[in-house]
């Protein structure tokens, strides 16, 4: 048995491991990304790239690989209730094209559509980019075994039954629901762990829109006398559809001469159709107990499991890579301390539990037609019918609205009570779930502003800490950059004295922006302690007592290795 070392091995190869590799690799930190399977879709489970994760993109330079992916940016996006396609109508949210959707004011990108086959080539492209990421395909994980000071993974490839040893300083399970990562590390799940049985089904139609009066539209809910039973997707905005029909409670297996009958149901008439394949599946409602250990951490479904109503799945799992990314870079390259690590679970833990929160809530309003169906009439052709209809479709769409318009659940979470966030004791924005007031609160994700110069503040962040300079730096920035330059911190001063309106949206005349974007301290002048400060927000002191950690020792710090204090 061969063995070899690697700083940081992730297992499994979805949206959120590639994200977490690329994340990586971008930072010039080895890796190694396993999977048991040979990377193939089966079926496309997301389509859609929040705002959060198309902000990622674009500090990546990739924005424009998803924007231009296969997916039409003239489809509209509309969504539509009816009893079937060539039947009645209830109603519909109107909704722009992706050509057509303008960004939200916070923010200097907008939400995509991107289905999971266009999108993970796109994270397997940029991944695939840096010499620091080994891909390892048809490779599963049979054990892994923690030390103080290590990981020991033993992986077996599956072409080849051969078995090799792999010691690692970190370990990331991205392996999904059914994790084997977690299951090793007897991390138990909790919550509701059945919403609903649901089976998906893609089928494929040519020019489909041609055969109903109802136009092209993102997706079709089905309401019949017995309520919601059914929605169908547009996958690739051409021949391929995602059929979901939505069970209860109740495991059954749906045979394919059913399911034909249901897909001949939704149009109202025979037409021609192929089934592409068929996947039942469950809805569930479950956050992990804990994040990880002190060396093997959990991202993405691997930790939290949520309906796919309202898109935050994905979205919130590539926000959990981009946390631990640039933790796992501190400690490898010697400037992160013992906290840092210990702060992934705590920051992001309440962000999944917010989203599994809300999407439980879209399922529930969505299935709301099952409690109160469209009356009798609404079925019947006439006036009473056209009446009944409009009543009722204005009561749905205004039920389901809350699920397309989610700034606030992409944008509004925040680390304030994190142990490497300074905090400020500002009161925080409304928890708003449709709209964000931006605000540079410690914690909160550094707002969105146009600079002078055309580039989003955005723009500035990623790379090391950044300490935004709304005044003249003068003594506050030459102690930030001293203190920075013995700990071997990265940090770049850069220069925003001439920007008095983002000044105002910031807050404070000095903000400390980690490299994932968020606030980790601001402040209107020189700190007591700036050292205290930066060890504080690299995970070696604590923020109350001052004192240094235990376990701050050089297991984790080394001597400087990466320059500090440039200025811009």
């Amino acid at each position: 048995m061969t063995s070899r070392k690697v700083p940081v091995l992730i297992v499994g190869a979805g949206p959120v491991g590639l994200a977490l590799a690329g994340d990586l690799g971008w930072r010039g930190v080895q890796c190694c990304l396993v999977e048991k399977t040979d990377g193939a879709i089966f079926q496309p489970r997301m389509d859609m790239v929040g705002v959060r994760t198309m902000e990622f993109c674009r500090r990546w330079g990739i924005a424009g690989w998803v924007e231009n992916s296969p997916y039409p940016r003239d489809y509209p996006q509309d969504n539509v209730w009816l009893e079937s396609l060539t039947g009645f109508e209830f109603g519909r949210e109107r909704m722009a094209s992706k050509s057509e959707e303008p960004c939200p004011p916070q923010s200097p990108q907008k939400r995509e559509r991107c289905p999971q086959d266009m999108f993970d080539p796109i994270l397997r492209r940029f991944a695939g980019q840096f010499s620091a990421v080994e891909f390892r395909y048809r490779t599963e994980l049979v054990d892994l075994e923690e030390g103080r000071t290590n990981v020991v993974a033993t992986l077996r490839d599956l072409v080849t039954g051969q078995e090799e040893k792999v010691v690692a300083d970190y370990l990331v399970g991205t392996d999904g629901g059914a994790s084997v990562v977690r299951e090793k590390l007897g991390i138990p799940m909790r919550g509701e762990p059945v919403l609903t049985y649901t089976t998906n089904v893609i089928f494929r139609c040519r020019d489909l829109p041609s055969l109903h009066d109802k136009g092209k539209a993102y997706r079709f809910i089905f309401i019949g006398r017995e309520g919601t039973w059914l929605t169908i997707v547009a996958i690739d905005g051409a021949d391929r559809w995602r059929m979901s029909i939505i069970g209860d409670k109740s495991k059954r297996e749906i045979p394919e001469s059913e399911i034909r009958a249901l897909i001949v149901r939704a149009m109202g008439k025979p037409f021609e159709f192929e089934i592409e394949s068929i996947m039942p599946w469950v809805r569930r409602e479950l956050v992990a107990e804990t994040y990880g250990t002190d060396r093997v951490f959990l991202a993405g479904d691997a930790c939290h499991l949520m309906s796919p109503t309202g898109g935050f799945g994905m979205n919130t799992g590539i926000a959990d890579a981009i946390d631990l990314s640039w933790k796992l870079e501190a400690v490898v390259e010697g400037w992160g301390g013992p906290e840092l690590l210990r702060s992934y679970g705590v920051e992001r833990k309440p962000v999944a539990e917010r989203a599994v929160k809300e999407a439980s809530g879209n399922l529930g309003r969505m299935l709301a037609a099952r409690k109160k169906g469209p009356p009798e009439v609404a079925f019947e052709p006439g006036p009473d019918g056209d009446v009944a209809r409009k009543e009722y479709g204005d009561w749905y769409t205004e039920t389901m609205r809350r699920e397309w318009y989610s700034t606030g659940i992409h944008l509004g979470f925040d680390y304030y009570h994190s142990p490497v966030v300074y905090s400020d004791n500002t009161p925080a924005p409304p928890d708003e779930v449709s709209d964000y007031i931006q605000t540079a609160r410690p914690g909160h994700r550094a707002p969105h502003a146009w600079l002078k110069d055309g580039r989003s503040t955005l723009d500035l962040f990623g790379r090391g800490f950044v300490l935004l300079c709304f005044a003249v730096a003068g003594s506050v920035g030459d102690s930030f950059a001293a203190e920075a330059r013995v700990r071997g911190f990265p940090l770049q001063l850069i220069d925003l004295s001439d920007e008095a309106k983002i000044r105002e949206l910031y807050g404070a005349n000095y903000v400390l922006v980690r490299p994932d974007g968020h606030v980790a301290w601001r402040g209107n002048a020189r700190p007591e302690s700036v050292g205290h400060v930066i060890d504080v927000v690299r995970g070696l002191a604590d923020r109350r007592t001052g004192t240094r950690l235990a376990g701050a020792d050089h297991q984790f710090v080394k001597e400087p290795a990466i320059p500090a204090g440039s200025t811009q």
